[in-house]
């Protein structure tokens, strides 16, 4: 979710933003955001393994997950900040991004039309690349839709099983 998460982000200033983001992105950049994420969902998984909250069998016990069934206060609240940090928060600033992505497209596509009429080559070419950009973003949006599709039931299973 949270590679999701900078995706979105990514695409959210490539399309927004885009003299801003013109030389932005290098590959040490991308490998050390990479890093931080990695770093970030490591530190969301390790506490199991310290004693806050538990890994348990589930299911047919041919998988484990996080224990979020117990009532201990310790478990309810890795459970709840798992929730907020790790799915919540990140699927709201994916919402975010791509509500100004459309936004953005949307505007771009009446400025565009408005210069249609002029055979401008720069404006033509700026186009283009702006609907390079889009369909990436589309691409990127039914990745996030099919992950946050393909979670949400056991996310909704999970926290109504820690609602008791």
């Amino acid at each position: 979710m949270i590679t999701l998460m900078v995706i979105a982000v990514d695409r959210y200033f490539v399309i927004t933003r885009p003299l801003a983001s013109i030389g932005a992105m290098s590959k040490k950049r991308a490998v050390l955001i990479l890093l931080g994420v990695w770093l970030y969902s490591l530190a969301w998984s390790l506490p199991p393994f310290f004693g806050w909250s538990a890994y348990v069998p589930e299911g047919l016990l041919t998988s484990c997950t996080w224990d979020y069934v117990t009532f201990t206060p310790s478990v309810r609240a890795y459970t709840m900040l798992l929730f907020c940090f790790v799915f919540f928060i990140p699927l709201f600033v994916i919402i975010y991004c791509y509500i100004f992505i459309f936004k953005a497209i949307k505007n771009t596509n009446r400025a565009v039309q408005k210069i249609g009429s002029d055979d401008n080559k720069a404006s033509q070419k700026q186009y283009q690349k702006m609907k390079n950009e889009w369909k990436m973003a589309k691409i990127a949006l039914i990745v996030i839709l099919l992950y946050v599709i393909s979670w949400s039931p056991y996310s909704t299973v999970a926290l109504v099983a820690f609602a008791g």
